[in-house]
């Protein structure tokens, strides 16, 4: 059995007492991991503290370095990651594989960026340049549905720019980034890493902490706004990656066959449980019919099983309060729309949903205007695209969205108009370590990956100079 520690100040650690994990393929506990405290929290502050001045004296080289050796640590245990976030998370195996590797190609990407100073103005005398520094100690908050990828979001930059990190998992799914502890514990100096694990009753602590310089921060709309609401008091610099509830509009010249798939893949990946998932698809009343029915048979195809069997393309959503809100919405929904397929949810012990696709709802409905955050999409047929951008931007949402068309300039000038951070044409989750990603409205505040993910964890300096003017009082004095 795998005993799992808290790293602090370069030291694996008990808890002060353990919680249970749940396999959500089950609804069982499976292990159990440290449970830190207060004062374990308050050490692995002071120790991210002590370390940082060390850690941000280092070259750019030397960080990106060590952070090289990370992504190739992580990469070799691949698959025991890969296992272990099925076991905690619920997704597929290979789909578990794919975020591990995901994960790798993050850290990488960001070990390739530099911060160089940037000449603002050089002529007539004057010299202006912005520099860039560390921040100090860096929270890095992270969800559930993606737990080691979106870890390396915050990791990979805070590092490289010269923070040092309190790495703080969802409760339900803390086991791999208890496993990334290990090795951070075994590549980094001592207190440049922390990890910390707690029941969601340590947040507050460390996003008020005066000695936290920044949090990063993905999960819920709600959660963001108590995050920011704590940063103010010190006005800590926040980055907040929050709901969405992404709509794809497909446009009257395509094959609504062959975009059907595409947009139920986007739909349902890790059994919808995606920031950027499509939430609700907009069809042409003329296509409505056919790509109702193509979402209907794909449906059908999907395997909804525990994650480490052989063939599962759905595994089990990833905790039961997640669990009782989709089947809430679900049942909801049969009052206002009709359930073409799917919609039963007491499959198996565990936390299983059917693929489940709703026609004929209208705007209103909850399933449309909440975040779902399942395996679940409504489709509504539409007469008017600028009725559908209207209602789209009606939402307090702002992450993401799709659009589908053979004529990418149209689709383009649609794309235009919809209030998101992000859209995507003919293509979803197009996702680059070397491209920024921001949410709009209740969405989001600042940005992750790029070289704007790398700049939120700096401060910008200007330095400007101009020649010293003689003193006056050494000039020549003429008469």
């Amino acid at each position: 059995m795998t005993e799992y520690k808290l790293l602090i100040g370069g030291n694996l650690v008990d808890g002060a007492e353990t919680m249970p994990v749940i396999n959500p393929a089950t609804g069982e506990i499976f292990t159990h991991c440290p449970r830190a405290n207060a004062e374990q929290l308050e050490m692995a502050i002071e120790a991210a503290r002590a370390a940082f001045p060390d850690w941000a004296a280092r070259t750019f080289d030397e960080r990106s370095a060590l952070i090289i050796a990370l992504a190739d640590a992580l990469e070799s245990d691949a698959n025991g990651f890969a296992r272990l976030l099925t076991q905690e998370q619920g997704k597929p195996l290979d789909h578990a594989f794919g975020e591990v590797m995901g994960a790798v190609y993050i850290l990488r990407g960001f070990a390739a960026m530099r911060l160089d100073p940037r000449i603002l103005q050089d002529g007539d005398g004057r010299r202006i340049i912005e520099t860039r520094s560390p921040l100090g100690v860096v929270a890095a908050i992270t969800p559930w549905n993606y737990p080691v990828i979106l870890l390396m979001h915050k990791v990979g930059p805070a590092l490289l720019a010269g923070n040092t990190v309190i790495a703080k998992p969802a409760p339900t799914t803390p086991l791999t980034t208890l496993r990334f502890a290990r090795i951070c514990q075994n590549l980094l100096p001592a207190g440049v890493v922390n990890v910390i694990t707690d029941q969601n009753d340590l947040g507050h602590l460390l996003t008020q902490h005066r000695a936290v310089a920044k949090i990063a921060f993905t999960g819920s709309t709600a959660t963001g706004k108590k995050v920011m609401s704590a940063a103010a008091a010190t006005l800590k610099r926040v980055t907040l990656e929050l709901g969405g509830n992404d709509a794809a509009i497909i446009l009257d010249d395509v094959d609504p066959v062959a975009v059907a798939r595409f947009v139920f893949e986007g739909a349902m990946v890790n059994s919808g449980q995606v920031c950027v998932a499509v939430k609700r698809a907009y069809v042409p009343r003329d296509l409505y019919d056919v790509f109702c029915q193509e979402l209907v048979r794909l449906a059908g195809e999907q395997v909804v099983d525990d994650g480490l069997s052989q063939g599962v393309t759905l595994g089990p959503l990833q905790n039961r309060a997640q669990y009782e809100r989709v089947r809430e919405l679900i049942d909801d929904a049969r009052s206002s729309g009709n359930i073409i397929a799917g919609g039963r949810h007491d499959l198996r012990p565990g936390y299983f949903i059917e693929p489940t696709i709703i026609r004929d709802v209208p705007e209103e409905a909850r399933i449309v205007q909440e975040e779902q955050f399942g395996p679940v999409l409504p489709v509504l047929a539409y007469d008017s695209l600028d009725v559908v951008i209207a209602a789209i931007n009606n939402s307090e949402f702002g992450l993401a969205g799709t659009v589908w068309s053979r004529d990418i300039e149209r689709a383009e000038a649609v794309a235009d108009r919809i209030d998101s951070g992000t859209v995507w044409i003919n293509q979803h989750m197009a996702f680059d370590v070397r491209v920024p990603f921001r949410g709009s409205k209740q969405s989001g505040f600042g940005g992750e990956l790029g070289q704007e993910g790398l700049e939120e964890y700096t401060q910008p300096k200007i330095i400007s100079s101009v020649p010293l003017a003689p003193s006056p009082a050494t000039q020549e004095v003429k008469i």
